[in-house]
């Protein structure tokens, strides 16, 4: 751990050297904005945390808090001091945590592909029945470079959201639901949809990723928040079926209405 002292000559926080000469009576150090501690991060707080970009010489910071701690006491309970406030002249040995604090806009950034969305029937379903809609998605991997460091990034599909289009909005929930054989088209699912009008309506599938990275081929961490990625909508068409009863038999009258070639009443 690299603890820092106060610089007397700005005021600002500075990593502790050899020798230094100790008249404050406490030491300090940081965390980010928004961890609690090992890999968990407060995800409302990661809404509204700092933005700590173009710094001294153009290069990025971390979202900090300091803590401080009496000097000479081992093991201290260390208490909060000040701030959020950005810090932008880390040692390189704080690389990870900068990683961290900059992983979840990186992993939102990502080409991550929310998959597809499959409708059966589809292109054109019935007005009053069930459609069945269930998503193409799975797990992808990501290789980027953060900050000179090669960080290899997993995003996982956990959790789906299903715009229908007439204004139902169905999730977030962890099914992605799945086909049906043809005979049971029409089956109620966990992710079906009855449409009460006909028309031309956009589906759009919304996808939750879970990630984890690893920095130079370290352990896997996990990233604090999900990802949400859309597919492209996918149109159905829902059209209306007419049953009409008719009364004559087409092999003894082949001119009542409703048989080949006669004209249907409306």
């Amino acid at each position: 751990m690299i603890v820092f002292v106060v610089d007397p000559l700005t005021g600002n926080m500075r990593p502790e050297a050899p020798g230094d000469t100790k008249k404050d009576p406490n030491v300090y150090k940081y965390e980010l904005q928004c961890h609690l501690g090992g890999g968990d991060f407060d995800t409302v707080c990661l809404g509204y945390q700092l933005e700590c970009v173009n710094g001294p010489e153009g290069v990025d910071g971390i979202p900090v808090t300091w803590l401080k701690a009496p000097v000479g006491v081992p093991n201290p309970a260390w208490t909060y001091h000040s701030g959020p406030t950005c810090l932008y002249d880390a040692r390189p040995e704080d690389l990870l945590p900068r990683i961290a604090a900059q992983i979840q806009r990186q992993f939102e950034s990502l080409p991550i592909s929310a998959g597809t969305v499959v409708a059966q029937p589809s292109p054109n379903t019935l007005r009053g029945a069930e459609t069945n809609f269930y998503a193409d998605a799975s797990e992808q991997q990501f290789d980027v470079t953060m900050l000179g460091q090669k960080v290899h990034v997993v995003a996982t599909p956990v959790q789906y959201t299903w715009n229908y289009g007439d204004g139902t909005v169905f999730g977030p929930q962890p099914s992605m639901g799945g086909p049906l054989p043809q005979d049971r088209w029409g089956e109620k699912t966990r992710t079906s949809h009855v449409y009460a009008d006909t028309g031309d309506f956009q589906v759009v599938l919304t996808t939750s990723f879970q990630g984890t990275y690893s920095v130079n081929n370290g352990p896997p961490l996990p990233i604090p928040g999900q990802g949400q990625f859309s597919a492209p909508p996918q149109t159905i068409s829902v059209w209306r079926s007419i049953t009409r009863n008719y009364a004559d038999d087409c092999n003894q009258n082949p001119q009542g209405q409703g048989c080949p070639g006669m004209a249907s009443s409306r």
